[in-house]
Parts: C-alpha cells; structure tokens; sequence
C-alpha cells in the first residue's frame, strides 16, 4: 500500500506551481482538487511501485511482472478515491475543510484497492486490516503534521 500512501500525499504539494495548478471541477470537487496534484499522485504511485519493485528483485516475493501497470493501479486509484469522496461530500453539502470522518481517511486506499485487487489476491481480512490501519494511521499522522506546523488543520 505503499505506493497507494506516496500517492495520496504527493498532491499537497503541488501547491507550490501557482498559475498552470488549475483545479480539475472547482464546482464539482472544490478548488484544491488540482490537475496538478492528481498528476503528481498518481506519478508517485508509479514511482513508489518501481521502487519496490527494484527492491523486491533479488528476493521474488511479489510478481511485480507488470510494475508499471500496478503503480498506475495504485496512483489513478488513490486520486479517484479521493476525487470520488470529494464529489459526494460536496453534493451532500459538507463543507470544504470540514473532516468527514471515516471517509478522508478511507477513500484513498479503496480506490486503490479497488483498480489493484485484480492483482493483488486480497482476502477480505487483508483489506479489512489495510482499511483498519490506513484509517488509524491517517488520523495520527494528520494530527502530528498539524502538531508540528506542516499542516493547517488535524484533519
């Protein structure tokens, strides 16, 4: 799931190419879903895969055959996951900013694992425990970058 986490934090910082960072549907998604950010999610589970998959070579553990393929899996994934939250919570009119607790932190990971569970043979504990700590972790690790200055909300 790494590569499907890298993705999820790569777009943040996109913010920092004003002018060419255009939101993708300012109306349907909010204004900081930008074609930038989600560019940039969707190369760092690509290259988050790679990297793996250069690890995992002498050792054969993972079929990672088809790298590329599961990198785009993991970052197109996360980003529609995340698009995909983004579009309901403006329809049902949350506001933007305002956490929407279980879905910030699980849209994400069942976007990815809905384009890589063809791949990957998950049980459906393997995904319970993936969802299970990939929301407690989103929680911690969003109240430490809010502890320490990197972000502007715990949430």
């Amino acid at each position: 799931m790494a590569p499907a986490y890298l993705a999820n934090m790569a777009p943040p910082f996109a913010r920092y190419w004003p002018g060419w960072n255009r939101p993708i549907h300012e109306r349907l998604l909010g204004s900081h879903k930008t074609v930038a950010g989600a560019m940039m999610g969707v190369v760092a589970g690509i290259l988050a895969t790679a990297a793996q998959a250069a690890i995992d070579a002498p050792f054969g553990l993972v079929d990672y055959a088809y790298w590329p393929l599961l990198g785009l899996g993991f970052g197109v994934g996360a980003m529609a996951g995340d698009c995909l939250k983004s579009l309901f919570k403006r329809r049902l009119g949350v506001a933007a900013g305002v956490p929407w607790v279980p879905f910030d932190q699980l849209d994400f990971p069942i976007g990815a694992l809905a384009l890589v569970g063809p791949w990957a043979r998950l049980s459906w504990l393997d995904v319970s425990l993936i969802l299970a700590v990939t929301f407690i972790g989103d929680l911690a690790v969003n109240r430490i970058a809010f502890r320490i200055g990197i972000k502007d909300s715990a949430w």
